[in-house]
């Protein structure tokens, strides 16, 4: 396959990648006001994740994933960790306490913390339009949480929503530093596997809530039956979601891979607007804007090729640093 076809299907594996990965939020949100708690819809849901996954990776790929996944098991490991129970768990946290859009939008500052981090903890100096970027970013959420009202925001949701954030950053840094090395499909069945059990830690199956599954649980204005909601989750909003992911970074640089990814943060936005009736206000909206705009100068003006490149600390120790275009 030529560049430019490469560069195409990775834009069009990007676009359902945030697409699909937008629909989590308010399906989470359903089970989780029908009595499931943050932790364990992120448990069941990485759960059904890896049951799908991980069968499907050792008949596909045979010996050649278990070679893969030992080559590259410190990225792995801490892919899983941060990239998919850390990201899934929290941004679940905050869309429990937040309006789904506001959670998204929360999360996708997270461009703005990398370069917080590299300036302020790091010290490193870092090109002006970041700096600019950030500042635009920080501003446009003061508007999403209506800092004039008193950050009527709850707290809670706010921490895991910029928690999120840094687990978003890590995920394309780690993808775009595992490369071709290990394809897709091996990727997320392991850190999959890595997420199932360090979540069963904190959210055990057996207090999970099972039979919420053969019951109707409220979606909206209407009754759905839970264990739809949690195939949609599974399959939709995570294998779905993943696999075109990894797959758009790996052909398109991290960098640009989650540019596309800003479509996610209108797919949720609409997806809790339809099927929630979750409306977000008219300084929400504008903010929103705001924030996707600063992010968006700021990830682009440390992406290779700019004055300043450097890694994120909690990510250099297992040799991650950012993409190489």
């Amino acid at each position: 396959m030529d560049g430019a076809r490469l560069r195409a299907s990775g834009l069009g594996l990007g676009i359902v990648s945030a697409i699909t990965f937008g629909t989590s939020g308010p399906f989470g949100k359903a089970l989780i006001t029908a009595g499931y708690s943050p932790l364990q819809a992120s448990w069941t849901r990485i759960a059904g994740t890896t049951l799908v996954l991980v069968p499907l990776a050792l008949l596909l790929r045979g010996r050649a994933a278990g070679r893969a996944v030992r080559g590259r098991w410190p990225l792995l490991l801490l892919y899983g960790v941060m990239g998919i129970a850390g990201c899934q768990s929290l941004y679940f946290l905050a869309a429990s306490r937040l309006p789904v859009g506001v959670a998204i939008l929360l999360e996708f500052t997270g461009p703005v913390l990398v370069v917080g981090w590299m300036r302020f903890v790091q010290g490193r100096s870092v090109p002006r339009s970041a700096s600019i970027g950030v500042g635009i970013a920080l501003v446009g959420l003061a508007c999403v949480v209506e800092v004039w009202s008193g950050l009527g925001i709850d707290p809670l949701g706010l921490l895991a929503g910029l928690g999120a954030a840094a687990c978003q950053a890590a995920y394309f840094l780690l993808i775009d530093k595992v490369g071709d090395d290990v394809d897709p499909l091996v990727m997320t069945a392991a850190g999959s596997t890595v997420g199932v059990v360090l979540l069963a830690v904190a959210a055990p199956p057996w207090r999970i809530p099972w039979h919420l599954l053969t019951t109707g649980v409220r979606f909206g204005d209407r009754l759905t039956p839970g264990w739809l909601l949690v195939v949609w989750i599974v399959l939709i909003s995570t294998v779905t979601a993943y696999l075109t992911g990894v797959a758009a970074v790996q052909r398109l640089s991290a960098p640009v891979a989650g540019a596309v990814a800003y479509i996610e943060t209108v797919s949720a936005a609409l997806c809790a607007w339809i099927a929630l009736g979750e409306r977000l206000g008219v300084p929400q909206l504008a903010g929103g804007a705001i924030v996707l705009a600063g992010a968006f100068v700021a990830q682009r003006s440390v992406a290779p090729g700019g004055p300043v490149v450097e890694p994120v600390p909690y990510l250099e120790a297992a040799g991650v640093t950012s993409s190489d275009g």
